[in-house]
């Protein structure tokens, strides 16, 4: 009977909420295999149908965590500030990727070019990690030059109450869509990558090299999630609620 009442409880709630209320849950949803960063806008039964997961039992693993103590500290995101949640994302996530790259580029051309005729999958997961690199490196550099500092005038002028000038792209909702459908494709990239690795599941013959690269390929997956999550259902809702608020106070 717990369970059901506990399955009327989550299937309703999108999967962002639910990993954003408490993020120890987003590991919850990769064990059953829902993605819960570009996908977390699906309401919980939504998803659970999309994947073949029993309701039922994701329900009563997500009741197992709320169950369990948090963390002391345990972050707070959905009570940053726009300015403060931006720079953290750009000294904690956009840094991560930036120092990982070169190492993960590295490492996935020197394992194709070893062992790409016995394992041919190396190689495609080189060429996918190639394409993830190029495509993050402008990502980032368009969030940090454009769409962060104009969030930041945003917040700059809902703390001073002076009017804001209207950016060229007219309104946030604009540079965000095209943000969101590049993490929509990045995460497409990573998730052909573990399919191929196997889950990332290096083979008995592996080198050490091999192994590392697999390890390292594994952690920048877990990296963007939580790097996308933090963006697509934390900072773009509260960057479009503030931006809203303030178009409507300059028109009264």
């Amino acid at each position: 009977m717990e369970t059901r009442k506990d399955q009327l409880i989550f299937q309703d709630k999108t999967v962002a909420e639910l990993v954003t209320e408490d993020y120890r849950k987003a590991q919850v949803f990769k064990k059953f295999g829902i993605d819960f960063c570009c996908g977390g806008k699906k309401s919980v039964a939504a998803a659970c149908e999309a994947n073949g997961v029993d309701v039922d039992a994701l329900a009563q693993e997500l009741r197992a965590v709320e169950l369990r103590e948090a963390p002391a500290n345990g972050q707070k995101f959905q009570q940053w500030e726009i300015d403060f949640l931006a720079d953290y994302i750009v000294n904690e996530h956009h840094k991560y990727v930036k120092e990982n790259i070169p190492l993960l580029l590295e490492f996935t051309q020197k394992v194709a070019r070893v062992h790409g005729e016995r394992h041919p999958e190396t190689v495609q997961v080189a060429g996918l990690f190639l394409e993830t690199a190029r495509e993050l490196d402008q990502h980032l550099a368009k969030e940090e030059h454009i769409l962060f500092p104009y969030m930041k005038r945003l917040q700059a002028a809902a703390k001073s109450g002076q009017p804001f000038a209207r950016p060229s792209f007219q309104s946030a909702e604009n540079p965000i869509r095209m943000m969101e459908e590049e993490h929509d494709h990045a995460g497409s990239l990573m998730k052909q990558i573990r399919e191929l690795t196997g889950d990332f599941t290096p083979p008995p013959d592996a080198c050490n090299t091999y192994r590392v690269s697999y390890f390292k390929l594994q952690e920048f997956e877990d990296d963007l999630h939580r790097h996308i999550h933090l963006e697509n259902n934390i900072l773009f809702p509260k960057t479009l609620e503030l931006e809203r608020r303030l178009i409507q106070q300059s028109e009264n």
